[in-house]
């Protein structure tokens, strides 16, 4: 019998961090359990309490379960190829889409993309505080989406996210077990943060 690896990916900082931060990873083995409709329901209560400009609110969601077979294959099947080998699993895909207008006068809201990824941060972090875990994909088909869910030309699908319990990494394929177990890093500090000009790393990375 294979053991069951256990994993602890809790973020290695050079500066204290809350703890929702420091354990917000994306796993790609999902269990199957359902996540409870209260659960899901902070999730997006959290996207609401988001940032945004002018408190426009732009990022608009769309969420399917297992429990509705029909809506859930149509969400699975916008999904690219890669993606679809670990979700085969997860009890609930959503897809995060950003209105591209301002409601005041129509015209294109720059900050619109900018202010959808604060309410998926948001709700990610929720999720952590729910026990949950969030997988966040770039890789759908937009035009899919649209097609098959009626998203109005104003709105474009931006990202889909996968939401659900930690499953078990010994039911991944294998090259996605060893994306799995992989240690998570980050660019020094040095490299993202400057001082007086670009490129002049801050006094804050000398730690």
């Amino acid at each position: 019998m294979t053991p069951t690896i256990t994993l602890d990916k809790s973020a290695v900082t050079e500066y204290p961090l809350h703890e929702l931060i420091r354990n917000r990873w994306s796993p790609r083995a999902f269990s199957s359990r359902a996540v409870a409709a209260e659960k899901l329901g902070s999730l997006f209560e959290a996207a609401r309490w988001a940032a945004s400009s002018r408190n426009e609110q732009p990022w608009r969601f769309i969420v399917v379960t297992r429990e509705d077979e029909e809506a859930f294959n149509r969400a699975f099947s916008c999904l690219m190829e890669g993606n679809q080998k670990w979700n085969h699993t997860v009890p609930v895909l959503l897809f995060g889409i950003a209105k591209r207008n301002w409601s005041h006068n129509s015209n294109p809201n720059a900050y619109a993309w900018y202010d959808l990824g604060q309410a998926v941060a948001t709700l990610a972090l929720q999720a952590v505080a729910e026990g949950l875990a969030v997988h966040q994909m770039g890789g759908f088909h937009k035009d899919r989406v649209r097609e098959l869910f009626a998203i109005p030309e104003d709105y474009e699908p931006v990202v889909a996210v996968a939401v659900g319990y930690r499953g078990e990494v010994e039911d991944l394929p294998e090259d996605q077990r060893q994306r799995e177990v992989a240690p998570r890093n980050r660019k020094p500090l040095s490299e993202l943060v400057f001082e007086g000009d670009w490129g002049e790393p801050s006094s804050l990375a000398s730690r």
